[in-house]
């Protein structure tokens, strides 16, 4: 099944005017982000003083209480509550990691929580045309109670706001990259936030309080029971949801309805037909790997399927997205998203490896990521073998795995294998992929540059030149560490890594040093400078590749790129 749509004259995927759940969950996440980060650095202000404080407030306020800053805000809040309501709602079952229910949980308590300040500032300026001040948030709440409240609220949004974007980001390497930077970030702003807020009470308290307007006692009343409703409303809307979400499962449970059969490699499950894979290994307590959290973003919990088409059905758009990012062939979904309608044959694909008979972590292997796998051969080697001493072999290895290893390294590779006369080296750990192209190519120029210059004392000392072939490719794959008990390795698996390898073997008969992927060498913007392609049936592939040749490198080699982009 070819997984490609039509596109969109703009030349994407799908037309912007139909926003994916996902794209409005995640641009609404953002402006409420923002939104708390930008009131977080006007609270931390008042560390400096009150008046700095009220002075980017009042700039503030004029946006948000601007009418596109409102419907932006407001309209953001209410596309986030609804996704969410609908999001648990589709829910089969709430066992989740403990991040992820804590971060469901904050969610739902966030409005609970948010009543008081919402009705108090916002309600008070459009009821009454009072507007928000810091006399009023820090003087009125200028008490162990107000201000444990005020704290807790803020520490709620915070923490709810981190835990989205971390779920969403975690499997990108620039997030990764940056990881403790940004948690610096997430702790240390909330506690500027904190003491911004004391030190102004400190200043009212020495310096007496500035004038603001504040609401009558009647107006008070009238705020207060509206924060009550609001409360109440929020509450029983909750309360009624989950108890809608008990009794449809209850009645499924009781009214025996269809159930769907799900067989895992060496397990068999029934769960009711609704149950999306993802929850149904999670109810049994079978490993499934999910970065995302289950919003078809990742992909670590993609699974292969077997069964009958119409047991199966279409990815959705969001999941359709994914697949296609990630060229998935026809018969892998993602367990988050496929709800099967019979019974089927699923296999994940990164379940969490044993470890001394518990899951493994998540980031210990399945780590998604694109890269730049480069394969280098040493040619001739069985007729060396023959004629010269062990010894002597094991010092033309040790050369040659360290002319190839330091060439890679100082590109800003890694040489993860070394196999009998053969090198892997992965590109791409901590950088994007075109620079992990250009990063491969210059290691090529590299080992054939050293390589040739050994190779004039190498033939006088043994009597042949050295020959050696490359084989370059990039895409996707899984990095992590493989093996058994102690003896692990860090390598990369993946359709990628394959077909690189099958390059390197191909460069014997193509009597050329190196043949690279045309989507490599186009990644690394060297593609014109190559010739023409020649498309090549490779082993293990379903559709042929489009390759190029280079039989001197050097010559098609990018500018050195070793730095992460």
């Amino acid at each position: 099944m070819d997984r490609r749509s039509p596109r969109t004259p703009s030349g994407s995927l799908f037309p912007l005017r139909t926003p994916t759940r996902r794209n409005l969950r995640w641009a609404s996440g953002l402006v409420l982000m923002a939104y708390i980060t930008f009131h977080l650095l006007n609270h931390a202000l008042g560390i400096y003083s009150f008046a700095a404080a009220e002075t980017v407030l009042r700039g503030v306020q004029k946006f948000w209480h601007s009418l596109p800053g409102t419907v932006l805000l407001y309209g953001a809040a209410a596309t986030h509550l609804a996704l969410a309501v609908v999001a648990l709602w589709e829910r089969r079952t709430l066992r989740m990691p403990p991040l992820e229910g804590l971060r469901v949980l904050l969610g739902f308590a966030l409005p609970l929580l948010l009543a008081t300040h919402l009705t108090a500032m916002r309600g008070a300026y459009l009821a009454y045309g009072i507007e928000g001040s810091y006399v009023r948030v820090v003087w009125g709440l200028w008490d162990w109670q107000g201000a444990a409240a005020q704290l807790l609220m803020m520490l709620a949004a915070w923490a709810h706001g981190c835990l989205g974007l971390h779920f969403a980001l975690r499997a990108q390497p620039a997030y990764r990259r940056f990881s403790h930077l940004l948690l610096a970030v997430a702790v240390v702003l909330p506690l500027a936030a904190a003491m911004g807020f004391v030190s102004m009470g400190r200043e009212f308290q020495w310096n007496g309080v500035p004038p603001a307007a504040l609401p009558t006692p009647e107006q008070g009343k009238a705020l207060g029971a509206a924060e009550n409703g609001i409360k109440w409303a929020y509450g029983l809307a909750l309360a009624a949801l989950l108890a809608a979400r008990w009794g449809r499962n209850g009645f499924a449970r009781w009214s025996r309805q269809p159930s769907v059969t799900l067989r895992y490699p060496g397990r068999t499950v029934q769960v009711p037909r609704g149950w999306s894979v993802l929850e149904a290994s999670r109810s049994h307590g079978i490993d499934h790997v999910s970065v995302c959290g289950g919003r078809a973003r990742c992909s670590t919990c993609r699974v292969r399927v077997a069964g009958p088409a119409e047991h199966i059905g279409e990815p959705g758009r969001d999941e359709q997205r994914t697949l296609e990012r990630v060229r998935a062939p026809s018969d892998v979904r993602l367990a988050c998203q496929l709800r099967p309608r019979g019974d089927i044959e699923v296999t994940p694909l990164f379940a969490p490896l044993p470890n001394e008979g518990r899951p493994a972590p998540v980031g210990s292997f399945g780590r998604e990521r694109d890269v730049a796998i480069l394969f280098v051969d040493l040619r001739r080697w069985s007729g060396l073998s023959e004629r010269q001493w062990p010894f002597d072999l094991a010092y033309v290895l040790d050369r040659y795995f360290a002319t190839v290893g330091a060439a890679v390294r100082e590109s800003g590779g890694v040489p993860n294998q070394f196999i009998g006369d053969s090198v892997m080296a992965i590109f791409g750990l901590d950088c994007d992929l075109s620079t992990a192209c250009r990063q491969a190519l210059h290691a090529t120029a590299l080992i054939g540059q050293r390589m040739d210059a050994w190779s004039e004392g190498f033939e006088a000392q043994f009597g042949q030149r050295l020959e050696f072939g490359m084989g370059l490719h990039a895409g996707r794959a899984a990095v992590g560490e493989v093996g058994y008990l102690e003896t692990t390795t860090f390598t990369a698996i993946g359709e990628v890594v394959n077909t690189a390898s099958r390059l390197q073997d191909h460069s014997k008969t193509a009597a050329s040093r190196l043949v690279v992927s045309l989507f490599a060498a186009e990644q690394a913007g060297v593609a014109d400078t190559m010739g023409t392609p020649e498309t090549l049936a490779v082993r293990g592939r379903s559709e042929p590749l489009a390759v190029l040749y280079a039989t001197h490198p050097a010559a098609h080699a990018a500018p050195h790129a070793s730095a992460p982009a």
